[in-house]
């Protein structure tokens, strides 16, 4: 089997374990939490994402990994990450916290879709070698943060539901 090949596998077998351990463990807990602190785990998590920078380090990642992924790949995990620390530090401020809690969500879908849009135009499996250490960024990690994100954006619609019908 060709490493391209492989890297596929491992990018789609990615979300199996998660989803099921998430469905499983981690959404009812979600479900029945308060919306402030649900997200405050999910801000938690995602307040790593500045590892991310990992990308840009030579000897990490190999020489003729794809600079337009590294780069996108980079800063868009240490946006991401850098909100979602701002949204923990305002966490008694919900006036704050609940933007930034969009923030980060919104920032980290688009780096996500974008690093795998980044992926398949610059044939990122035929460049797997070149991940180096990283390798198991996008097969272990990256599937629980979409994961995660797509939970945050259905708890805010839920909250937001909530709010209406009290009003």
């Amino acid at each position: 089997m060709s490493p391209a090949t492989i890297l596929n596998i491992h990018l789609g077998l990615g979300y199996v374990p998660w989803l099921l351990c998430f469905g499983a463990y981690i959404w009812p807990r979600f479900r029945s939490m308060e919306p402030i602190e649900a997200q405050r785990a999910i801000a938690t998590l995602h307040s790593f994402r500045f590892f991310g920078l990992v990308f840009l380090v030579p000897g990490v990642v190999g020489p003729d990994l794809p600079a337009p992924f590294a780069v996108f790949a980079a800063y868009g995990d240490f946006t991401t990450g850098l909100l979602a620390m701002l949204a923990l530090l305002t966490v008694r401020r919900p006036a704050l916290f609940w933007p930034l809690v969009v923030a980060f969500n919104v920032a980290g879908v688009i780096d996500l879709v974008g690093d795998y849009y980044h992926g398949v135009v610059l044939d990122l499996p035929g460049h797997a070698g070149q991940l180096g250490a990283t390798y198991a960024i996008p097969i272990l990690y990256v599937p629980l943060l979409m994961i995660t994100h797509v939970a945050a954006f259905y708890l805010l619609a839920r909250r937001g539901r909530q709010q209406a019908s009290a009003n």
